[in-house]
């Protein structure tokens, strides 16, 4: 029974792949997650809450907070 349990939840996760970085509508499509700065289009920032992050060359953007504007 047990392996029965854990092959369906292996069963239940879902593939993220680029669905992670676009949204598609009606209009067209949007990125969800802003490039680098330094290494140009096509490199996404990893989203770490309270900051970017580059995984190619390890840029980081803080992003903005309401008490810091």
């Amino acid at each position: 029974m047990a392996e029965k349990e854990i092959k369906e939840k292996k069963a239940k996760k879902r593939r993220k792949g680029v669905f992670a970085y676009y949204k598609v509508d009606e209009k067209g499509f949007k990125r969800l997650l802003p490039f680098c700065e330094r290494c140009g289009p096509g490199y996404f920032m990893a989203d770490h809450g309270d900051r970017y992050t580059c995984g190619h060359c390890g840029f980081t953007r803080y992003k903005q907070t309401e008490k810091d504007e």
